[in-house]
């Protein structure tokens, strides 16, 4: 039960979120926040982007009135991340995403107050990166735990993992060899929206179909949502880690001619 409202609240945030972006767009509005260049895309709007990042401004004032820092955010962001991968690892996919969306909400909350109490650092921002890389481990590693008899899934998960990896790689290794990253689809935040829609909506296909587990082929069941979110990361990211290498080494040659 406590699976499915906390699915219902998602989907209730989603939609009000939508809503906003919708009115932002209708009354031609388009707010513009710095933490936010770079990203957005075929895979995820901007506009969407943009609108949670409002919907979150309340929050923002009560954390600076509280005096709470962007170091004390990051931390606490991997508590209910691994929180996430206990509760997905034992099938609670409802509890589980909104877990996740605190802890992903955290780390955008970090940012923002780092910005705004112009606190932004080297060590900040080393100290938030390796945050996000456990943070996006536990979530990937609660749903191995899961399907764990299931080896399709197994493959997908980790090809997840591989490529959401090289992803981030990619963008480092650009940097350290003084290019341009190159953009592509699937960073961080959309591949975190995307695995946490699917664990959101397992619950509610629960109610259409059982859960089937163990299986070598993926299957119609409540499982269904994570699984299509699952093989999309994948896919999408292993897709975009190789065309960022080849726009880097275009970039190499062309710096080298």
């Amino acid at each position: 039960m406590l699976d499915l409202v906390c699915s219902w609240l998602l989907i209730a945030f989603v939609s009000s979120v939508a809503i906003v972006t919708l009115i932002f767009y209708l009354v031609g509005r388009r707010a513009r926040s710095a933490r936010l260049e770079g990203h957005g895309g075929v895979m995820l709007g901007r506009g969407l982007m943009e609108s949670t990042y409002l919907l979150f401004r309340p929050v923002e004032k009560v954390l600076l009135a509280l005096r709470v820092t962007p170091n004390m955010i990051t931390t606490f962001s991997l508590i209910p991340a691994l929180l996430s991968a206990v509760a997905l690892g034992y099938g609670h996919f409802g509890v589980g995403a909104m877990l996740a969306t605190m802890s992903a909400f955290s780390d955008m909350l970090d940012g923002i107050l780092a910005r705004h109490l112009k606190l932004t650092s080297d060590v900040g921002e080393l100290f938030d990166a390796a945050a996000d890389r456990y943070v996006e481990f536990f979530l990937l590693a609660g749903l191995v735990f899961y399907f764990r008899d299931t080896p399709v899934m197994l493959i997908l998960i980790l090809a997840a993992i591989q490529g959401s990896f090289m992803v981030s790689y990619a963008t480092a290794k650009a940097e350290s060899l003084g290019v341009p990253p190159p953009r592509g689809a699937m960073r961080r935040a959309e591949r975190a929206v995307y695995l946490i829609h699917g664990c959101a909506f397992v619950p509610v296909a629960g109610l259409l179909w059982p859960s089937v587990t163990g299986t070598s082929i993926l299957h119609l069941s409540r499982e269904i949502p994570i699984e299509v979110a699952v093989l999309v990361v994948a896919t999408v990211t292993n897709v975009s880690a190789v065309r960022r290498f080849f726009r880097i080494a275009a970039s190499l040659r062309a710096r080298a001619a």
